[in-house]
């Protein structure tokens, strides 16, 4: 990729002198030229939302609308929003330092969890930016906004950095803490305007309105200079061919990584699950030994980590002493982490937009860096092998979320009547009148608000005893997390959220920590503690993990009638079940499997939305080959559809779930025999509970889907089925007739798909 010169602006004529002369003693004598139209849009009181690539200048943006507004009214306050604790912090000391030199008396002040009581304190009476998360304005701030009141009643700016990351639920929760924030800075009696920061999303103007329900101006074209990149993507070579199978794509990208840190490049490694990343990290450590390279060296930086350590990690990067950092999607955000050479990405994170977050890492003194690809086996991964134009000309997917979602509606609605009564003429972001009503009729029923009758309406007033806010997660299934406390030392040494404690800390578990190996001695359950003593194996563990999909209520059906055979297609309302059943013990370099354990844990349960189309016993039954290797041909099938869903709709594979079920709950799972209504059906449905369209999406594109995944599989190099279509063929070649390929292909001739062209 080519270097990209910079387009500057001069400096815009209504600057405060005081903030000009602070811009230019760090040698800014110009604006960028997508600053300048920010700072324009925004003194002109309109919503702006900048979209511009990672290291742009971004934090000018919204900084210097907020620098002017302090000038001109020592009043004025203004609230920052960032998605991780570590990204306040980061941002906090660039700003004071910034209103520090621009001679303005006023302080910014981060209020989090870490925050003491006094700075908490000095926070609500005396601080004119606040810079904190959404879960502690929603949980922190909110419920007790009378003690904001001096920041509420003169709030003019709103500032939501990182927008691409409020996808999903995330995502659907912040609209609906932006309806409550609102509402209470009406109360007030404010109306600030807000200033939204992202990354490369496909739908930047319409994500940023549907998160503060108005109109939103945007800003997109990028003024920051970029140096030349190169991109490559190295797909493993096969060592396997019967099977598809390649070389690890982690012990690649570790063997290339090496390359680049004895050369003396700065490098940041990406891996897509905490346990990868640690797994890189013992493999970095353990090669770079021999060439005498110091372990302090090659750091990993993830979730889990406490604070401490992450700020430690962030220092050093800063300061030039790492040579190497492991990292999950942590690191995808703008901390300032100094100058890097080389990114590598080891597996496709399942977005573009993910993707090249991570690869803007790299690159940003104008020299030229490196972007690397390593594909994994996965589907999707070998799809953008094939494809690898796509990296740079494919669309960025779209950020979708659903705040109308009934059950996140209600929940922030219960926050919002206990923040302030609702009026007979209130309004709640852009939720339609009639539906509010519902809303709340619908909560006076259950007796937890009270409505008084007035000439004009009902008056809704909080009539529970309970804190509503403290029982609404904004990410997870679960406001706690688990502490993980080291026997040996008797300490605090990470935390791991619910849903990851059930297949990294079950007991026996091989739970690894900054290149250190601990096993689980003891989970206990109820208190969230996990209990672990420093080992050293050579092995480590992953879960296994059976799912099971119950239709709860059908919304919509259809029969897909494309040839002899008519399926049965349907959206609606399923339960889904998800068990740890067991571990593998995988050995380390060589990724063996040396053992498996059971594990006792509950089963996780939520309810989301789903689409699925079924297959009659009849036609099953009809089909020459034995029933068992007809299922299991429907598996690879819906393997297959799993992978062109997920590319057609531009989303990470992983919010789209997948599985072989049966539509009646009553019957056993597939394979284990037949009988009346017994029918396999393939379910493809929404990962975040609720659900957020996906489902009803893939419902509306059924047949396309259809023809999509046949034309994948036909496509596709491999004889008898790959990891890059439908998955391995297991059969060994025992059953010749049995070749998953050619059934699966058999399959949908049978029910009258072609392939689209």
């Amino acid at each position: 990729m080519e270097p990209r010169e910079a387009r500057l602006s001069p400096m815009p004529d209504g600057l405060c002198p005081k903030v000009v002369e602070a811009l230019r003693s760090r040698g800014i004598d110009s604006l960028y030229g997508h600053q300048a139209q920010a700072f324009e849009l925004a003194s002109q009181g309109k919503h702006v939302v900048v979209a511009t690539p990672t290291a742009s200048g971004k934090s000018l943006c919204y900084n210097l609308p907020i620098l002017q507004a302090l000038a001109s009214d020592p009043n004025a306050t203004a609230l920052y929003l960032f998605p991780t604790k570590a990204l306040s912090r980061d941002q906090e000391e660039a700003l004071r330092a910034l209103l520090h030199d621009s001679g303005l008396g006023i302080g910014a002040i981060t209020y989090d969890g870490d925050t003491p009581v006094d700075a908490r304190r000095a926070a609500r009476q005396r601080a004119g930016v606040l810079l904190t998360n959404p879960d502690m304005l929603h949980a922190g701030v909110m419920p007790h906004h009378t003690a904001w009141a001096r920041l509420l009643a003169n709030l003019k700016y709103v500032v939501v950095d990182e927008l691409h990351t409020y996808r999903g639920v995330f995502g659907s929760h912040l609209a609906n803490v932006m309806r409550r924030l609102l509402r209470i800075a009406r109360f007030h009696g404010s109306s600030p305007t807000f200033l939204f920061a992202s990354a490369t999303i496909g739908n930047p103007q319409a994500h940023a309105s549907r998160i503060c329900g108005e109109r939103v101006e945007l800003v997109d074209e990028s003024g920051a200079p970029a140096g030349p990149r190169q991109v490559l993507v190295y797909n493993p070579p096969v060592v396997n061919a019967e099977l598809g199978i390649r070389q690890s794509y982690i012990k690649t990208a570790v063997r290339l990584t090496q390359d680049l840190v004895q050369a003396g490049v700065p490098t940041l490694v990406f891996g897509n699950s905490r346990n990868g990343v640690e797994v890189m990290l013992k493999y970095l450590r353990d090669r770079l030994a021999r060439d005498h390279v110091e372990p302090s060296a090659i750091h990993a930086y993830r979730g889990g980590y406490l604070p401490d350590t992450r700020r430690r990690i962030e220092a050093a990067l800063r300061a030039g002493d790492i040579r190497c950092v492991v990292a999950t999607n942590a690191l995808e955000l703008g901390i300032d982490i100094g100058a890097l050479d080389a990114v590598v990405c080891a597996g496709y994170p399942g977005t573009m937009a993910g993707l090249w977050q991570r690869f803007g890492r790299a690159g940003r003194r104008r020299d030229l860096s490196l972007a690397l690809l390593v594909a994994s086996s996965a589907p999707v991964d070998q799809y953008m092998a094939r494809h690898p134009r796509q990296l740079v000309s494919a669309p960025i997917e779209h950020a979708r979320i659903d705040p109308d979602n009934i059950e996140i509606l209600i929940q922030h609605l219960k926050c919002a009547a206990f923040e302030l009564p609702f009026e007979p003429d209130d309004v709640y972001g852009d939720v339609p009148d009639d539906a509010l009503c519902d809303a709340l009729d619908y909560l006076a029923d259950n007796g937890v608000v009270h409505p008084t009758s007035t000439g004009a309406g009902s008056i809704y007033h909080w009539a529970s005893d309970s804190y509503p806010a403290n029982n609404v997660s904004l990410r997870s299934a679960s406001w706690d997390n688990f502490v993980i406390i080291d026997l040996d030392g008797n300490r605090t040494i990470a935390e791991m959220d619910w849903r990851s404690t059930h297949t990294m800390l079950h007991e026996q578990a091989i739970y690894q920590h900054e290149g250190g190996q601990y096993q689980v001695e003891r989970l206990d359950f109820e208190n969230h503690k996990a209990f672990v003593r420093r080992v050293k194996p050579d092995y480590y563990t992953t879960a296994m993990t059976h799912t099971k999909v119950t239709v709860v209520e059908q919304d919509r059906g259809a029969v897909v009638d494309l040839g002899e055979v008519p399926l049965e297609a349907a959206f609606g309302d399923v339960s889904v079940v998800e068990k740890v059943v067991g571990y593998k013990k995988i050995k380390f370099h060589t990724h063996e499997n040396v053992g498996y354990g059971e594990v006792h844990l509950p089963e996780m349960q939520k309810h989301t939305t789903a689409f699925w189309l079924t297959f009659s016993e009849d036609f099953v039954q009809s089909q020459p080959e034995p029933r068992a290797i007809v299922v299991d041909a429907l598996r690879a099938l819906s393997k297959a559809m799993h992978v062109v869903g997920a590319v057609g709709l531009m989303i990470d594979p992983r919010d789209l779930g997948r599985t072989l079920g049966n539509r009646n709950e009553d019957e056993a799972p597939p394979g284990t025999g037949s009988g009346p209504g017994f029918d396999p059906t393939i379910f493809l449905y929404d990962t975040v509970a609720g659900g957020i369209g996906l489902a009803s999406r893939l419902y509306e594109e059924r047949e396309e889907l259809l023809r999509r995944a046949r034309h994948l599989i036909e496509t596709c190099d491999c004889e008898e089925g790959c990891p890059g279509c439908i998955g391995p063929d297991a059969s060994d070649g025992d059953e010749p007739e049995a070749a998953r390929k050619r059934l699966v292909l058999g399959l949908l001739d049978a029910v009258g798909v072609s392939a689209v062209h």
